[in-house]
Formats: C-alpha cells, structure tokens, sequence
C-alpha cells in the first residue's frame, strides 16, 4: 500500500492550512471562553470550495473521495482548531452520503448545493436519550398523513441545532413489533429545521463550546413526503453508509489533535530552561513524547487504509472502526502528554494545550465508545460470539 500522499493530495493540505491561518490559537481560544458558532470560519472554507470535497462535481462538490476529506478534516485540526473547527464542517462531508447514493437526481439538485455552497447548515438527529448507540430501538415517530409525515420524539447530543435549517432525521415509520426484521421501520429524511414545531435547548459541556450540542424536541413538525429519502422503512440501512467515513473522518480529526498538542509540547520542552538546562534533554519528557508520536503515525496509517478502502469500495467497517479507536486513544493521550510536559502551565488557557485535552476525549466517545468497537472487532475479525 503506497502510504505517501499524491502532490494534489499534499496541495489540499497546504491549501486548508493557509486558510486556517488566518483563525490562529488566539480565535479558538476565544470562541472557547465565548461560545458562539464560527461563522467566519464556515464561510472562509465554503468559499474556498472545500465543503464539497466529497460531493458530486455535477451538484457542485469536487467528486474526490474520503481520503482528501480526511486530509483536510485532519488539517483544520491539526491547525489548532480542534474539534471545534473540524465539527463545524464535518457533517458536510459524511452525514449526506445517504444523499448522494440513494436520493433522487431531484432531491440532489435541490439539497446538496446549498450544502456546498455553505448556504444552508444541517444537522443530524439520531441519537436518542434512552436509546443511545442501540439505535434500532429509536422511538421518534413520522406518521404519514397524505403527502407529509408528521414528527414527534426526541433527539440528544444534536450538533450545530442552535444554526442549522435543515435536519437529516431518522424517525419510525413503522412500530418495531411490526416489522420482519429489527432493521426493518425506519425512514431517514432531510427536512427543513422549522422551529414553529421543534425546541431545542443547549446542552452544556466539557468543551467545543463554540459548536453547540443540543436536546431536541418534535411536535407534529410535518415533513413533506418528498423530504424522504430512498424508501420507507430503509433509512436504517441507509444512514450505515455515513458510519465508515464518519469513523474515518473522526479518526483523522483525533491524530490532528494530536499532532498540534506534540508540537505545541515539543516547542516549550526546547524552550523551558529548570536547573539551567531545557526540560526537553530530560528523557522523563523526552520518552512520552516519542511514545505519542509512534502512536499518532501508527494510528494515521489505519485511517487512511481505511479511507483507501472505502474509496475504492471495499468492505472497511473493521478498519474504520479500528482507525477512529486507535486515533481517539493515540489523540487522547498526545494531549494529556502534552498538559503533563507543560506543568502548572499546561493548565492555564493561555497555553491552549488544556482545550485541546478537553476536546480529545470526545473523540474517545463519540460516535462509538471505544467499548463497543472491541465487542465488533471481537465477532467480525475473531469470530467471537456477539455479546450485545
């Protein structure tokens, strides 16, 4: 497997991190103090053409495959932007694929370019309170009545809720004791965000203030029958085609993270002078360092194998599982390294390797605990018996 990027891959690179240049360490530490989604940010990627990177070039995108969108995710997060700055692009990438493969030439001629075009924000509501990663067990119901279905429930951990103005909503059309198959009921939709019929309430947390996670609240939000996407009773099977690169892109993001925590490190080890020498000769810092490092690359590998394989459409659910924990604990412990070797200061804000700790172990989290990819690589690799 040829490991090296191509000269237009090493460009797109380049490309994102001279945009992001211009939003340095001091803006992500400010919309962490202050909260408030990074419009500017959004825009400057959208007009450089890059919200589209894996879109159709016939509705606007520039038809290239997982792998550039892994690089440029990774780059934003390499840039210091972190989480904050990947997630409020992210979606763009990955949550519409069902879109793309099973929508309608008129469903994509009508949703994709205003995506692209960072003229509308989406968001995506599956997850629910009580059902968590179990999500044929989703209890919000689309009820059809003539040419629309009208929507009630609850979505959790909903991101970017408190902007977006479209939805790609995976809702029961079916009562699941009345279906052949568990995977069977399940109708996936991409609406408009009409906040006459939903409420949404912020969620406070850990870190990434600056792109909102909400609680989200369906009361008979009609949703026309033309907003479905594919078939009735398929859209479990179709948001399985987000899942591989959403693992992919997240692991990209996680060795970004990483990366900016070990060079921020590396630099004040070379810089901070106890008992008249450098920390940095000190094999008590030295060694961690370069124990994050092996790890980060060795992770980096299993994710752009993994995007390889999706790209040339082959079966990669264990490597992209296998990529996203990997990353996620490689990322994870970049950063805490990275706190460590800095001291007290590591845990003052100005230093902004305490936010990149913060935002890490989300990456750990979500969007599949790193116990559950050890109960899939258990069955789908070992052969061991399914144990949830």
């Amino acid at each position: 497997m040829n490991v090296d990027f191509t000269p237009e891959q090493q460009s797109i690179r380049e490309a994102i991190f001279k945009i992001c240049e211009r939003f340095d360490w001091d803006y992500w530490l400010k919309k962490d103090r202050e909260g408030g989604f990074p419009f500017d940010f959004h825009k400057a990627i959208a007009d450089g053409g890059w919200l589209g990177i894996a879109m159709p070039q016939e509705y606007g995108g520039a038809g290239l495959g997982i792998t550039e969108a892994a690089i440029m995710l990774q780059a934003v997060a390499e840039s210091g932007a972190g989480i904050s700055g990947s997630s409020s692009v992210h979606l763009n990438i990955f949550g519409l694929n069902p879109v793309v493969v099973f929508g309608s030439d008129e469903q994509k001629r009508r949703m994709l370019p205003p995506l692209i075009q960072g003229k509308e924000q989406a968001c995506f509501g599956v997850t629910e309170p009580n059902t968590g990663l179990n999500t044929l067990k989703l209890k919000t119901k689309a009820v059809r009545q003539g040419d629309r279905y009208l929507v009630n429930g609850q979505k959790v951990w909903t991101s970017t809720a408190q902007v977006a103005n479209k939805i790609l909503l995976l809702a029961r059309t079916q009562d699941a004791s009345e279906v052949k198959r568990p995977t069977d009921g399940l109708s996936l939709f991409y609406t408009d965000f009409d906040r006459r019929y939903i409420e949404v309430r912020e969620i406070e947390k850990m870190g990434r203030k600056a792109v909102d996670s909400n609680q989200v609240f369906f009361e008979n939000l009609p949703v026309p029958v033309e907003d479905r996407i594919g078939e009735e009773g398929r859209g479990f099977e179709y948001i399985l085609h987000g899942l591989n690169p959403e693992r992919i892109l997240g692991g990209a993001v996680g060795i970004g993270i990483g990366r900016a925590a070990l060079k921020r490190a590396a630099a004040y080890a070379n810089e901070r002078i106890v008992f008249d020498r450098p920390i940095g000769m000190n094999q008590g810092i030295q060694h961690p360092l370069a124990e994050c490092w092996m790890e980060l690359e060795a992770a980096n590998l299993m994710a752009f194998h993994a995007a390889s394989l999706y790209d040339r459409g082959k079966p990669c659910g264990s490597q992209a599982n296998a990529a996203k924990y990997l990353s996620g604990e490689a990322g994870f412990k970049a950063a805490q390294t990275a706190v460590l070797t800095h001291g007290g200061f590591g845990y003052a804000k100005e230093y902004h390797v305490e936010r990149l700790f913060r935002e890490s172990i989300l990456l750990r989290i979500a969007p599949i605990t790193p116990q559950l990819i050890k109960c899939f690589i258990a069955e789908k690799e070992l052969g061991l018996p399914k144990s949830y």
